[in-house]
């Protein structure tokens, strides 16, 4: 299933936007965005064969399909070991959009709000278009201590949202069972609320094991709302479909509102809730096909890295990015950017404060959800331009 015929580069060149395969220059090996190159499972666009095939495509309901909810919730309390209800779960246009509502939903302008640094970019949007304040806290890649008592000092009476990015983009960090007990600890400490994104919670590389943070008490799941989606897992990104699990009635309302979804305003499209419900039912085996191959290719690519003339990569325990320091290279990752894009005929996205924040400077970030034949090349490539 992830061989390198598996993968239709025309298609790709016409539909994979957002600094991919239809937005470089032709030649350019795209390792931007964090999508997959690989078609998703047969059985996906079978359901939604079946679905359309009536020719009745009707408005759903403004909280979601009830076996959208009803899986979503289902997935969580087998797989994830937290104790979700259909009815206060609900699905969202994407991962992105449920973090912005979910900050909408318990932020205030002028409140503060904790962001991992480095951490994806639409955290700090969120927030701050909601009029809010990013307070971010650093967190160091792979295995490093996590000084949370540093966290606790960043604390302040305006503090009302700790967002929880697990596994971590752009490092990979998987955050421990005993990290995450210490977070948690802070939140309820201090009566914060938690905000925890977990889209990609399936890409966790052995040996390292996933902890949804609601799972590990009553007190902390009482205040943690889990934003999810499926683009990384299954290949969805174009359907934009994520979900918002919420811990009880109040906050479920609450963020349901700030959603629009009851205006009709906003809302999610069925054929993307048709096709998650379908993924997260019949899919297993394509992602766990799908994760032990990107385990292969986060060797290959962290390997071949640290081969490079000036590039060090600490191997992520999740997610399917690499994420590199090229302070030795002597230059910064703009010019790292440029020079790979127009030399080696790479792209890959530079460590700026716009993206991922100030912990970003002197890394390059590089997406490794491709074929051992693609990714060798683009290496390859990578390797032969900053070593000359």
């Amino acid at each position: 299933m992830f061989e390198n015929h598996t993968i239709d580069i025309g298609v790709l060149e016409q539909r994979a936007y957002n600094l991919r395969w239809a937005t470089v220059p032709a030649g350019v090996i795209p390792l931007t965005a964090a999508d997959p190159d690989f078609p998703c499972a047969p059985e996906i666009t079978e359901a939604i064969t079946r679905y359309v095939q009536d020719r009745y495509l009707c408005y759903g309901p403004p909280e979601g399909l009830p076996i959208f909810k009803e899986t979503v919730a289902t997935f969580f309390q087998d797989k994830r070991q937290v104790k979700a209800h259909p009815a206060y779960t609900f699905p969202v246009d994407s991962a992105a959009f449920g973090i912005y509502t979910i900050c909408k939903a318990f932020l205030q302008p002028g409140d503060e709000a904790i962001i991992f640094d480095p951490v994806d970019f639409l955290f700090r949007y969120a927030i701050e278009t909601v009029g809010a304040v990013a307070v971010p806290f650093a967190i160091p890649a792979g295995s490093g201590f996590v000084d949370f008592e540093a966290l606790s000092v960043l604390i302040t009476p305006k503090t009302k949202l700790i967002c929880l990015c697990n596994p971590l983009n752009p490092t990979g960090k998987v955050f421990t069972k005993e990290e995450l007990q210490q977070l948690g600890a802070i939140a309820c400490r201090y009566n914060l609320t938690i905000m925890s994104d977990e889209i990609w919670s399936d890409i966790v590389f052995s040996p390292h094991v996933y902890t949804s943070i609601a799972s590990l008490d009553e007190a902390i799941r009482e205040r943690t709302i889990i934003v999810t989606g499926y683009s990384k897992s299954y290949g969805l990104a174009g359907l934009r479909i994520g979900a918002i699990v919420a811990p009880n009635e109040a906050m479920y309302a609450r963020v349901f509102q700030a959603s629009l979804h009851q205006s009709t305003i906003h809302g999610a499209n069925v054929l993307g809730q048709v096709a998650a419900s379908t993924a997260l039912q019949s899919c297993d085996y394509w992602l766990h096909a799908f994760v032990a191959h990107l385990q292969q290719m986060r060797d290959l690519c962290v390997s071949s890295l640290n081969a490079t003339k000036g590039i060090e990569c600490i191997a992520p325990q999740g997610c399917y990015v690499a994420f590199a320091n090229i302070t030795q290279t002597g230059k910064t990752s703009t010019e790292i950017h440029e020079l790979l894009l127009n030399k080696a005929k790479v792209a890959i996205v530079p460590g700026l404060k716009q993206w991922f924040g100030e912990g970003a400077e002197g890394h390059i970030r590089l997406c490794f959800a491709t074929s051992e034949q693609i990714l060798t090349q683009a290496l390859v490539q990578t390797k032969n331009v900053l070593n000359s």
